[in-house]
């Protein structure tokens, strides 16, 4: 096993059942000695990342669904920016799921994601995703009042046993049809998000990033960590593992993401196709042609 492999393994989890948040430290770097040899092995893992997207694109079997889950300012979009930035991008869609719209309140809560769900040979990444429904609709229950639930459901108090359930059964009948789903929490400190917060306000290009609800939400922490433990818990499957992904150190993070996704790729077993007889004859009819014609 490579080092980037070893790295992606540390904090990745197939079974939440003794899952506690408090046991992964935020700032912690694992062996990594350096930011310098963290962006060596980042570039490592972007040639087999783009490797890896190539078979899978040529492939057209396999799908990948990234979930990307965390606090404010936990540094999701520029992972997005530097761990997909040489990948094809025919070949991957990132989807951001803000608050929802009337039409998708009139859906049920996977009906959204459902429809953004990556086709056979692709890579999608969710900014967010459905697990929003089991964080900040249990955090503040009056937005879970406004999702047009018959009243009974919604009062029903194993309403979030109920959803950790459906998700686990959604992501498996997602795993058994070709779309293999990795989800990672970025798991940043409240100190660390208060500097990234006030980096915000003091760069103006960074001024249209922050909203003062975000200041807001701080008073809601230790809710948040408990949701977040809670639904890592009870949706952490072989087949829908969770990576929970020290965030304090940006550097560090696109490295741990990066190493998960090209062991994704890898366990998947891509290859190109192989040209059958029949396509092998299309070729060499095809360089005839071309050979013959004149200059």
């Amino acid at each position: 096993m490579s080092k980037i492999q070893k790295l992606a393994a540390r904090y990745r989890i197939d079974n939440g059942k003794k899952f506690r948040l408090k046991d992964f430290d935020p700032a912690d770097t694992g062996s990594i000695a350096s930011e310098d040899e963290a962006k060596d092995l980042l570039q490592q893992g972007l040639e087999r990342l783009r490797d890896g997207q190539e078979k899978l694109h040529a492939q057209e079997e396999w799908a990948v669904l990234l979930i990307l889950q965390g606090m404010d300012a936990g540094g999701k979009d520029s992972l997005i920016k530097h761990v997909m930035s040489g990948v094809n991008p025919t070949g991957c869609e990132v989807f951001s799921f803000k608050q929802p719209s009337d039409e998708e309140l009139r859906h049920d809560f996977l009906w959204r994601s459902n429809v953004r769900l990556p086709e056979r040979g692709r890579i999608g990444i969710f900014n967010r995703s459905y697990y929003e429904e089991v964080l900040v609709v249990r955090v503040h229950p009056a937005v879970l009042a406004n999702e047009k639930l018959p009243k009974p459901l919604a009062n029903d108090k194993k309403i979030w046993k109920h959803r950790f359930e459906d998700i686990c059964a959604y992501e498996r009948y997602l795993a058994r049809n070709g779309t293999a789903i990795r989800k990672f929490f970025l798991n940043l400190s409240l100190e660390e998000q208060k500097k990234r917060f006030l980096a915000r306000l003091d760069t103006p290009s960074k001024n249209w990033k922050f909203s003062e609800s975000d200041v807001e939400e701080r008073r809601f922490w230790p809710e948040y960590c408990d949701a977040y433990e809670q639904a890592i818990r009870h949706t952490a499957t072989p087949d829908a593992p969770w990576y929970i992904v020290p965030a304090d150190h940006k550097w560090f993070t696109q490295l741990v993401v990066a190493a998960a996704i090209v062991d994704t790729l890898d366990e998947l077993g891509l290859a190109y196709p192989k040209v059958t007889g029949q396509k092998r004859k299309e070729l060499d009819a095809a360089r005839k042609a071309l050979e013959a014609e004149k200059s």
